[in-house]
């Protein structure tokens, strides 16, 4: 009998808790650590680039625009790095690909930290700013496959929408420690000396969390499916893995993947980014507050992140997501009048409201992006899905938000966007099959019945 066949509860990978446990924290730390020092960009973006790096744009909207292009810069790397570190990752293994990966996001972070504005060195500034951010969003690109296919490999099959969870969950944190650093350097520090220097200090600290970091991913081990693909690929040469392979055996897995993540990558960066604009712009809410605000959400998000997963487990992927997509339609509509209160209680009721529709759909996509592709070409496909849909979700939505807000003066267009967003979601939503529960070992087993490969048993014998 096979180990996918036994109990739900039998592992892919880990089998004893306590070692499915250590590969979560080893995929959970790298993730606070990338999306600290990602999450900390965009609210540099929001609060201090726009006049530090663009200082002669006509109007104050028109310098965070261009912090956000060079923000979307990011994105745009992020498929390459998708590609690379996919292929990387499903030849060499998942570990040793996530310990580049946390180095090279983390220098990248740091020497930002370190540059001169446009009144010192000129258009040096910007040039710089977007060649860091490329290697940050290069990196980032490898990060996430990796940090959730670890986990998802080493899941139980009955239980893998949780457990696969808890690196989704580790991005609310990441974000909850960048918001906290610059929270309390603009407690503690007059407007100038934190728009002079005091912002510098949050890029710099990157550099304590990439050395935890890294030394915690030194202590996990690859799970057993991909040493066994792996043998089967190095005994069978014919047989193909990576990028290539994933794009012509699985386009429609790749476009499914893309539809899931597209209405969710938007609505994120509305939330945490484009709120800080639409607050601080339209009504000049104090910066403190407003991080205030985000904190308070972040511990939110990150609480019931775990908590959607395990439902997924429960009741099915696309009920959950579904549900996740309809909510986040709504979301604009009663959020934006709630920010035009300007109450503090309120505000952080909106943004939680926000996030945690989102989490709906954020905490499932680990399992659910695992179960549409073999172990042979797993990091390459989900790569591919969740990063390519970034250049024009995520990376887009600040600048199209703000766009909109400086033309029409009205929150009315936003919402729109967003709900264009989730039809399309919705629509990949109930296209998708479910697979709640599956096997990573029969998708291995399917993928080698359809394309005429041996089993990994069959390889072995």
């Amino acid at each position: 009998m096979s180990a996918s066949n036994r109990s739900g509860t039998t592992a892919e990978g880990a089998g004893k808790s306590g070692g499915l446990k250590k590969v979560v924290a080893a995929s959970m730390v790298g993730t606070v650590v990338e999306w600290y020092e990602f999450f900390l960009y965009a609210t540099a973006a929001s609060l201090i680039f726009g006049k530090f790096f663009f200082p002669n744009s006509d109007t104050a909207l028109d310098g965070i625009i261009a912090a956000f292009v060079t923000y979307a810069v990011g994105f745009v790397a992020r498929p390459l790095g998708g590609i690379f570190f996919g292929q990387v990752g499903d030849k060499l293994g998942r570990k040793h690909t996530l310990q580049v990966t946390i180095i090279m996001v983390g220098a990248a972070t740091f020497l930002m930290g370190c540059l001169p504005g446009f009144n010192v060195i000129g258009y040096a500034a910007p040039a710089l700013l977007v060649l860091l951010r490329f290697i940050q969003g290069f990196a980032l690109g490898g990060e996430w496959g990796g940090a959730v296919l670890l986990v998802a490999e080493h899941s139980p099959n009955k239980s893998r929408g949780f457990w696969s969870s808890w690196p989704q969950a580790a991005v609310p944190i990441g974000n909850l420690l960048a918001t906290a650093v610059l929270l309390t350097m603009s407690a503690v520090l007059s407007n100038a000396a934190f728009e002079s220097w005091g912002w510098r200090v949050a890029f710099w600290l990157s550099a304590v969390v990439v050395v935890v970091g890294y030394y915690i991913r030194t202590h996990v081990s690859e799970a057993p499916i991909f040493l066994e693909a792996r043998e089967k690929v190095e005994q069978e040469k014919a047989i193909s893995y990576g990028v290539f392979e994933v794009v012509k055996k699985y386009p429609r897995g790749i476009l499914g993947a893309m539809g899931l993540r597209f209405a969710e990558n938007i609505i994120y960066y509305i939330i945490v980014s484009f709120s800080i604009v639409y607050l601080s712009q339209v009504h000049d809410y104090n910066t403190s507050s407003l991080l205030f605000a985000l904190l308070v959400a972040h511990v939110i998000h990150f609480l019931v992140i775990p908590q959607v997963g395990r439902l997924s487990d429960r009741i099915g992927r696309k009920k959950v997501y579904l549900a996740g997509a309809v909510l986040s339609a709504t979301w604009a509509f009663f959020a934006f009048p709630m920010f035009d209160t300007q109450n503090a209680v309120i505000i952080v009721a909106a943004i939680t409201i926000g996030l945690c529709f989102h989490a709906l759909m954020y905490a499932g996509q680990p399992a659910i992006m695992a179960e549409m592709f073999p172990t042979r070409m797993r990091y390459s496909g989900v790569s591919l899905g969740y990063q390519v849909t970034s250049i024009f979700a995520g990376s887009l939505a600040p600048i199209i938000a703000t766009a909109i807000l400086q033309e029409t003066g009205s929150w009315i267009g936003v919402a729109l966007y967003i709900v264009g967003a989730c039809i399309i979601t919705g629509i990949a939503v109930v296209t998708l099959r479910e697979t709640k529960g599956i096997g990573l070992r029969d998708v291995d087993t399917a993928d080698a019945e359809r394309h005429g490969l041996t089993t990994t048993q069959e390889a072995r014998r």
